[in-house]
């Protein structure tokens, strides 16, 4: 029987392979877009913040959808140095995501004029964590100030709108409210602060998300 418990190392593999399989048009139909976007949206969640993340276990122990996330997106990108040297500069993630050629200017997302995804822009991402979730689209910085934990949500497609979505998502807000409780000091200021809620990253189906979002609630956590 299928149930819902924290991320395990062992389950790398397969949370690799279902940020692929549920990647949106634009991504899978481009081989970089494909190898790299584990480094973009998944592997720096598991690594630094794990206490965070939880996997639909299918009763067997292997993994057919997770929930990542953090508490506290700047005390993320305080900590993301220590993924990029020992992730990305590891031996798989040297051979999987090629050092950007630079860092000062962001690449578009797209050079071709048909929307293939430029590798450059992906790979600078990975590496540069303020383009990454801090800066972009007009409107994130403000997002950003003020709903500073964020999460990822994918479940394999034999697993969608089966209700797993909303106990894993009720399962991270428990586990960012306990670490946020757990991180204050005598005086009560804490390491983590999660501002005014949670901010979601979706991608592909937008519309069935904000359909499952609204069933959900919004404010899934408050200050």
């Amino acid at each position: 029987m299928a149930f819902v418990r924290p991320f395990k190392f062992e389950d790398t593999e397969d949370a690799k392979y279902i940020c692929r399989a549920t990647l949106p048009p634009s991504l899978s139909a481009s081989a970089a877009g494909t190898r790299l976007a584990p480094y973009l949206w998944t592997l720096q969640f598991t690594h630094l913040f794990p206490q965070n993340c939880f996997v639909l276990d299918d009763g067997s122990g292997r993994t057919v959808g997770y929930v990542i996330g953090v508490p506290d997106v700047f005390a993320f990108a305080a900590a993301y140095p220590r993924y990029v040297d020992e992730v990305l500069r590891g031996e798989q993630g040297r051979r999987d995501v090629p050092v950007p050629n630079q860092l000062d200017t962001p690449e578009p997302w797209s050079t071709t004029g048909d929307g293939q995804v430029n590798e450059q822009s992906l790979v600078q991402q990975a590496y540069k964590v303020e383009w990454l979730v801090l800066d972009g689209v007009e409107g994130k910085k403000e997002l950003v100030r003020d709903y500073r934990a964020m999460l990822h949500i994918n479940l394999l497609p034999g697993w969608q709108a089966k209700g797993w979505g909303r106990k894993m998502i009720e399962r991270f807000v428990e586990s960012v409210k306990k670490v946020v409780e757990d991180g204050k000091d005598g005086e009560g200021r804490g390491v983590y602060d999660f501002g005014k809620g949670i901010q979601l990253g979706v991608a592909g189906r937008i519309q069935r998300w904000w359909r499952f979002m609204r069933r959900l609630g919004s404010g899934c956590i408050r200050g």
